[in-house]
């Protein structure tokens, strides 16, 4: 976790937001940042799964199977909004998953993966952030490289998946998920992955995301310049004028216009 004078120290080192060079790269989240989730809803998720149980030995139905599941994720202390940065290591679901339905005596007749894709799709499913496809082409036409750096439980050819099918002219060299790599942001080891596979610095990299503590701060403290894109989250939005702040992508653009 990044302490009070690093992330002090980050923040004095950047320059007036107005003045800073042109990026040769950005890197976005994806949740709320690329594509929109309206919605969770883990019952309807797993109802979605338990259409493929082979066996159920206890016949339980969906909502038993989500609350074990939150029971288990209560004792992790994931997916809690006010927690959720002191959590930096991943437990992706190719090894949550199979303990849940088998710890229940329920076998799926699925891959671990395409558990994730039935799942995800009916519990989530998404929408590409109005206006990313034209800020995508914007940035390929100016010449500067893309990539994603997620937090995300879901396998990483299933995360690729979606990105690919809801942004399918996308030019995104890599992908990186922390079901893939262990870390979480805010940890700059994945920060550092992402530069090491761009073979960039730091100082060269701008990174998108929603989230304060994980992306902002995780950000900062990895040398990258951050930018709070806020135009489609519901939690609550406390402002830091130190940090270049957008609603829309076109307004972003604009701001790169600047530089």
């Amino acid at each position: 976790m990044m302490s009070k004078d690093t992330y002090e120290n980050a923040l004095s080192q950047l320059s007036v937001y107005r003045d800073v060079e042109l990026p040769k790269m950005v890197l976005f989240d994806y949740g709320q940042t690329l594509i929109a989730e309206k919605f969770f809803d883990g019952v309807k998720g797993t109802a979605a799964v338990l259409q493929y149980a082979v066996k159920n030995k206890y016949h339980l139905t969906a909502e038993q199977v989500q609350a074990k599941a939150e029971e288990i994720n209560r004792e992790f202390g994931r997916f809690d909004p006010e927690k959720r940065h002191l959590f930096q290591i991943e437990i992706p679901n190719t090894m949550f998953t199979p303990y849940l339905y088998e710890s229940l005596g329920i076998e799926i007749a699925l891959s671990n993966a395409e558990i994730d894709t039935v799942f995800w799709n009916a519990a989530a499913p998404g929408t590409p952030t109005e206006g990313i496809e034209d800020f995508l082409q914007y940035l390929k036409g100016k010449g500067i490289r893309t990539g994603v750096i997620s937090n995300i439980c879901y396998a990483p050819s299933v995360v690729a998946d979606r990105i690919n099918s809801l942004l399918p002219d996308n030019d995104f060299e890599f992908i990186i998920t922390s079901s893939n790599y262990i870390f979480r942001k805010p940890n700059k080891r994945l920060f550092d992955l992402a530069l090491e596979k761009a073979d960039l610095q730091a100082d060269e990299v701008w990174y998108i995301g929603d989230q304060y503590e994980c992306d902002i701060k995780g950000a900062l403290n990895a040398g990258l310049f951050p930018v709070w894109y806020i135009g489609a989250i519901d939690l609550p939005y406390k402002e830091d004028r130190s940090i270049l702040t957008v609603t829309d992508w076109a307004d972003l653009r604009r701001q790169i216009e600047e530089c």
